[in-house]
């Protein structure tokens, strides 16, 4: 990926988080053409039509109002990932925007799809990745696997150098939290994972500088340490 990272703690599509998505559209230089904006509510697949449309609707209704020439593409399981009628639509986009669900099932349904392919595509001549919760977490090492306190844990497409991505960090329930004490147990060496809390994003490019933007803040957790850093602040990675 050539292009601008955004990974969302939570807060996708709403008011709060209008800041963080105008800055990742201003840094877009498209001549004044309106940015090619392309919704994906496929981690919401498994939820059924009405929490898919909702996700979709929101999407296209938040990134209007932001001026921009937006689409929610219907890619909800393998088959419609795989389906040719939506590449050309990806390769164009400006900035592709994942929403949040199950984030093993978001994984699953593209890894190795036409979609992911085309959207590789965008990204590589320097469109957006925006990902929120399930969309943030699929860009890491690995994909958090609480029920099993740190063990099976999934592959994920390992774009991002950190073991994990723990959205809604701010946020996590309380019986959640030693599971994800466990997995930070099994971290090795300079192995880290990055905690968003919610309303924020963590934003920046491979090998390139990275800031925090938004309500709170990203934390870099290692085996032994956690080191917060608020809106606004460089993020050393």
């Amino acid at each position: 990926m050539n292009g601008l990272i955004a990974l969302y703690g939570a807060g996708e599509y709403l008011p709060v988080v209008e800041p963080i998505d105008r800055a990742l559209l201003d840094s877009l230089n498209l001549n004044g053409r309106k940015p090619r904006v392309v919704c994906l509510p496929t981690a919401a697949g498994k939820e059924g039509d009405a929490s898919v449309n909702r996700w979709s609707d929101m999407g296209l209704a938040h990134f209007q109002k932001l001026g921009a020439d937006v689409s929610a593409l219907h890619i909800i399981d393998r088959a419609s990932a795989d389906d040719p009628q939506f590449e050309s639509t990806l390769e164009a986009a400006d900035l592709i925007y994942f929403s949040g669900g199950d984030p093993s099932y978001l994984f699953q349904t593209l890894n190795g799809s036409r979609a992911w392919n085309a959207a590789q595509k965008a990204w590589a001549r320097g469109a957006i990745y925006a990902g929120c919760s399930a969309g943030a977490m699929i860009l890491a090492q690995k994909l958090p696997n609480f029920r099993m306190f740190g063990n099976g844990t999934p592959s994920g497409f390992g774009v991002m150098p950190a073991s994990y991505v723990f959205p809604h960090f701010d946020a996590m329930p309380a019986i959640v939290k030693p599971m994800m004490l466990a997995l930070r147990k099994t971290l090795k060496g300079s192995e880290y994972a990055l905690g968003i809390d919610e309303n924020t994003a963590l934003v920046g490019r491979l090998g390139g500088e990275w800031q925090v933007l938004g309500e709170s803040q990203a934390h870099v957790l290692t085996h032994e340490a956690e080191k917060s850093y608020r809106s606004g602040e460089q993020v050393p990675l």
